[in-house]
Formats: structure tokens, sequence, C-alpha cells
């Protein structure tokens, strides 16, 4: 069978897909007052709670950043922090 016929011939795939915006809209979760810090604050991590899960190793803050236990971030734009814990064995001192 030989189905070069069908191809090509249907345009309205492609001119919905050229519609459609591969932007996604992110509505902010903190809906309390005071608001707390943006996702791209220095504070960021002092946001409030909105998931907390232990057993997988992460938690969700109300400005849309992912925390992960090792300390590390994602942010709600897709980029990473890099954990940033002292090593083990580390003396902090103050200076």
């Amino acid at each position: 069978m030989n189905d070069t016929s069908s191809r090509g011939t249907d345009t309205t795939a492609d001119s919905v897909s050229s519609s459609i915006s591969t932007q996604r809209k992110i509505p902010p979760m903190c809906q309390h007052q005071t608001q707390c810090p943006s996702a791209d604050s220095a504070d960021r991590e002092s946001a409030r709670l909105v998931a907390h899960h232990p057993e997988q190793g992460w938690s969700l803050l109300c400005n849309g950043v992912v925390l992960f236990e090792d300390t590390g971030e994602l942010l709600p734009d897709g980029r990473a922090i890099a954990p940033h814990r002292p090593l083990a064995g580390q003396v902090m001192t103050a200076a």
C-alpha cells in the first residue's frame, strides 16, 4: 500500500502546532500575606513548604523552588542550583 498520497495533504496539524506556545505560565503559589521571597531572591529557601517528601528527599516551596535533601535546588524556570552543604568533617570558622 502506498501511503504517500495521504502525506503532506493535511495541514491542520501543522497550523495548530505552530499556534501553540511552548512557554507555560507559572502562576504564583504564594497566596498568603506577606508573600514569600521569589525564586530569584537570595533568601528563596525561607519560603513556606507546600509539599514535603522526606522519603523521596525533596520538598516544594510556595515560590516554586524544589529543595533536595543534599541542599541542591531546582528553580521554577528549570535552572538547577548545585548542592551547597559543607563537606562532612569540614569545620566552619567565623571570620
